[in-house]
């Protein structure tokens, strides 16, 4: 058994971008949530975990434009990195939405050879500290249907299901939202 890496969370910054986007966004998985949606006195829907006939490799989609919402003070991008050489681990964005009261966490990517270590916890942790001091009183997370290994990770950090937009991601791609309260 390995030792973890010794890492630091930081606020994001500009300078950031080219090596948070260099970072390995892909993962692997055999079973997606299937949506089945049915007009029957009133709208029916539902999903189910579907196992697939074969592992298949998705690319999460990254690019320089998702991150310049996020930059300014009013919304939280949070960066992971090595504590002794400052290389990046992975990254959090959320943007607050002060009317409401909610953390929109639209990004938590963790570079492959460290996922399972806790940086994604402690992303989502200071993540919570940080709408906390802002008032907010909920976070809501998104994720694809099909990156089952976020929704069990969403899950077992205590997240619940909360609600679906279908054709949200630029691909079409359905979205399913997971919140946590934070008081």
């Amino acid at each position: 058994m390995s030792t973890p890496t010794p890492f630091l969370i930081r606020d994001g910054l500009d300078a950031d971008l080219p090596a948070l986007l260099a970072l390995d966004h892909r993962y692997e998985t055999d079973t997606v949530w299937q949506m089945t949606l049915r007009q029957e006195d009133g709208w029916l829907i539902g999903f189910r975990t579907e196992r697939l006939p074969r592992q298949i490799e998705i690319t999460y989609p990254a690019s320089a434009e998702q991150f310049q919402p996020f930059l300014p003070d009013d919304h939280c991008f949070l960066v992971a990195t090595r504590r002794d050489d400052s290389t990046p681990l992975g990254y959090l964005t959320m943007r607050h939405d002060a009317v409401h009261q909610i953390g929109f966490i639209s990004d938590l990517v963790v570079t492959r050879p460290h996922r399972r270590t806790g940086i994604g916890s402690r992303l989502i942790n200071v993540a919570g500290l940080w709408a906390k001091e802002r008032g907010v009183t909920r976070l809501i997370l998104e994720t694809q249907t099909k990156n089952y290994p976020a929704i069990l990770f969403i899950q077992a950090i205590g997240f619940t299901f909360c609600g679906y937009n279908d054709q949200y991601f630029r691909n079409r791609d359905i979205a399913v939202y997971f919140s946590q309260s934070l008081r």
